[in-house]
């Protein structure tokens, strides 16, 4: 249980800096940079924290290497990822980025496809074979290894742990690159509001707490009579407010992971709005 506890704690301080590092720094290399270096020293002290928990049974160490490790390894995996497609992604016009994004998404479709039987067992929450999977020593030659494995720390690694760590990675890198490929072929020009107000309203509050709001007016279908799709909404946001949101699809995946308070920024409205109409004195 404290493997556990220390486990979740180091995850989630983990993912407040890769949250903040995410909205402050809009460059993808320099800000995948900054995000290895913190994921390497976390997982570092994972490392750590693993060692010193003394006489662990089979289910705590299948456990954590099915559950835990394959979280920070996964965030690892992700931003090496997308370092290695901004670095690699050649000049030239729309086109020629369109093929290059294509042709990523392609890769991990063709992982996915070598990899299809492990995706089944994984996706479904099928356990039979984790002892083999997930438990250090066990592994199997005939059980498709990746090479990472040969190659791996044993003491801390199983036969595929890895391969979870790439799925979950994976379900963010698609989301990366089809944002990127929507924003290129979103690029026509839009049509400007006749009524232009005299004071532009830039939102000054955080990325996180818009995309939250973002998400909760599109799930209320608010805007058409709840016909206008998430893109939609978030480009007129991003227009009004003068504001770019950036990978959202991904902030929210981040936003559906906390542990608590999913709804921080909505909560925290609805508090301070409710004591604003307990106040008489403050009705406008």
């Amino acid at each position: 249980m404290k493997l556990e506890q220390q486990s979740t704690e180091l995850l989630s301080n983990l993912n407040e800096k890769l949250n903040f590092t995410d909205l402050e720094i809009d460059d993808p290399i320099i800000r995948s940079e900054k995000a290895i270096e913190m994921i390497v020293n976390a997982i570092e002290k994972l490392k750590t924290i693993f060692e010193k928990e003394k006489n662990k049974s089979l289910e705590v160490e299948i456990d954590f290497f099915k559950n835990i490790k394959s979280k920070f390894t996964s965030k690892l995996i992700y931003y090496n990822a997308i370092y290695k497609i901004e670095t690699k992604k050649p000049h030239g016009g729309d086109r020629i980025i369109k093929k290059y994004l294509n042709n990523e998404l392609e890769k991990l479709k063709r992982y996915f496809d070598n990899n299809l039987d492990f995706y089944k067992y994984y996706r479904t929450g099928s356990s039979y074979l984790d002892h083999k999977y997930f438990a250090r020593g066990k592994f199997d030659v005939k059980l498709a290894l990746d090479s990472f494995y040969f190659e791996a720390d044993r003491s801390f690694s199983t036969s595929h742990d890895f391969k979870v760590a790439k799925i979950m990675a994976h379900d963010l890198i698609q989301v990366y690159l089809e944002d990127k490929l929507l924003i290129i072929e979103n690029k026509e020009p839009r049509e400007k509001s006749q009524v232009n107000p005299k004071v532009k309203q830039n939102w000054t509050g955080s990325k996180v707490a818009l995309i939250e709001l973002l998400y909760a007016l599109h799930t209320e279908g608010v805007f058409n009579n709840g016909t206008s799709d998430l893109k939609e909404i978030a480009e007129y946001f991003q227009n009004v407010f003068n504001i770019d949101l950036g990978q959202y699809h991904r902030a929210f995946l981040e936003i559906r992971m906390r542990k608590s308070d999913q709804t921080k920024f909505l909560n925290a409205l609805k508090e301070k709005l409710v004591k604003r109409m307990e106040n008489t004195d403050d009705l406008l």
